[in-house]
């Protein structure tokens, strides 16, 4: 049972070294989309038109792509749902558009389709700046209250291992959004704010298992208190996230295109948040000479000062 033990322990430091190297990687590839790439802002940021018409028979995308390319001036994005039959359509603020009831009709007449508008309406940049600056000031204001929370709550090393998990979450997930040209609008920024609580538990329960075996014996070597952590909170985290992976899914095929990217926004966060537990939160104390005797000494400190 000794020997099973002490290999299980092996394979598990080598798999969460492993995983270190890779976040490194999966960091650096997300950054390097975000610099070079940067991001594909929503109307929500940058102002623009928006358009929703529909279609009495399905149309294939990318035939549709082609017939707005012939007819609209400058750069749009259109998107479908209800099986090519309701289509959105953006274009940037820059583009000269009539009344878009006038242009359908002209644009039907010309391809022969049969299109009813549903909604139309412009979104001025002003707006788009202002959330901007309010989207980012609650990331930082989270991010700051996040700060003060683990400060509170672990010795430093185990906080700095929370918070390189949090950033790498939030980095990779701009990242897939940047590589894939998403679009990011005000959904994908409330789905990060989600996903910071989110990460942040992840990491907190595996940090709260490891001090609270630090604090009962700091008798056996750090590496084997850390799989140990991990390994007692293992199969409750795979069946948080695959529960709230299986909401996610639902959301992703049923509630239609507004809420397609939010969804793809959570179910990677979740992905790599429960990974980032294992080979961040609980490696990187460890990479930073944490000890058992940290938190026995603490308890001590405790025990003296009680009256």
């Amino acid at each position: 049972m000794s020997t099973l033990s002490t290999q299980f322990t092996e394979d598990l430091s080598k798999v969460r070294l492993f995983s270190l190297y890779a976040a490194v990687l999966f960091v650096f590839i997300a950054l390097l989309g975000l610099f070079t790439r940067g991001l594909n802002l929503g109307l929500d940021f940058t102002g623009g038109y928006l358009t929703e018409f529909s279609t009495e028979r399905s149309i294939a995308q990318s035939d549709m792509d082609k017939m707005l390319s012939a007819y609209l001036p400058g750069s749009f994005q259109v998107s479908s749902a209800e099986n090519g039959t309701y289509w959105t359509l953006r274009q940037a603020d820059n583009v000269q558009n009539t009344d878009s009831k006038i242009w359908l009709t002209e644009f039907a007449q010309q391809n022969q389709l049969n299109i009813t508008p549903q909604d139309s309406m412009y979104i001025g940049s002003q707006i788009g700046e202002e959330l901007i600056n309010q989207g980012g000031l609650a990331l930082l204001t989270a991010t700051v209250a996040i700060l003060l929370y683990l400060s509170l709550r672990f010795e430093w090393r185990l906080a700095m291992g929370c918070l390189v998990a949090l950033f790498h979450d939030v980095i990779v997930v701009l990242g897939v959004f940047s590589w894939f040209g998403l679009s990011f609008d005000l959904t994908i920024l409330a789905s990060l704010l989600a996903l910071i609580g989110y990460s942040l538990n992840d990491s907190i329960i595996v940090g709260d298992k490891m001090r609270e075996l630090m604090r009962a014996n700091d008798k056996n070597p750090l590496e084997s208190i850390i799989n140990a952590a991990i390994k007692s909170t293992l199969v409750r985290t795979m069946i948080t996230s695959g529960t709230t992976l299986a909401t996610i899914l639902a959301i992703w095929f049923f509630a239609g295109e507004s809420l397609k990217g939010f969804a793809v926004a959570l179910f990677t966060g979740i992905i790599v948040g429960t990974y980032s537990s294992i080979a961040l939160s609980a490696t990187i104390p460890q990479l930073l000479g944490l000890k058992a005797d940290h938190y026995q000494q603490k308890e001590e400190e405790i025990l003296c000062d009680l009256p």
